[in-house]
């Protein structure tokens, strides 16, 4: 049974910073790209940034870049999203996915497994 499993949400002041942490298990991680979308109230799911099987390759939304930074451990089988400089346009529950393919993908459909989400809100 695959798991995954974000933490690491809270609330913020504008400016500050978070780091997402999402454990996987039941799937062999290092043989998935993985990614972190977000969906605010009213909204829809939209994609944040996403990593390749070895973390040598990434792709960030534009609202994102230069501020989240995606990275991932193989060994404890664990994706992260260090987030700086945070707005209070990035509130929303954040989730992480796992895509069985090599490389980045931006679309939602392109994922497999997905995990419950973690909130992040930004006060302003």
């Amino acid at each position: 049974q695959v798991q995954l499993v974000e933490s690491g949400g809270g609330l913020v002041q504008a400016g500050g910073s978070l780091r997402l942490s999402c454990a996987a298990s039941g799937l062999t991680f290092s043989s998935y790209a993985m990614g972190w979308f977000r969906q605010a109230p009213g909204k829809e799911r939209e994609f944040v940034a996403a990593i390749s099987w070895s973390g040598g390759r990434t792709y960030y939304a534009d609202s994102v870049k230069g501020r989240f930074t995606i990275s991932r451990d193989n060994a404890k089988n664990t994706v992260y999203l260090q987030q700086n400089s945070l707005k209070p346009e990035d509130t929303a529950i954040y989730y992480c996915a796992a895509a069985r393919v090599r490389y980045p993908v931006i679309g939602t459909s392109n994922y497999d497994y997905w995990g419950q989400g973690t909130q992040v809100t930004v006060s302003s």
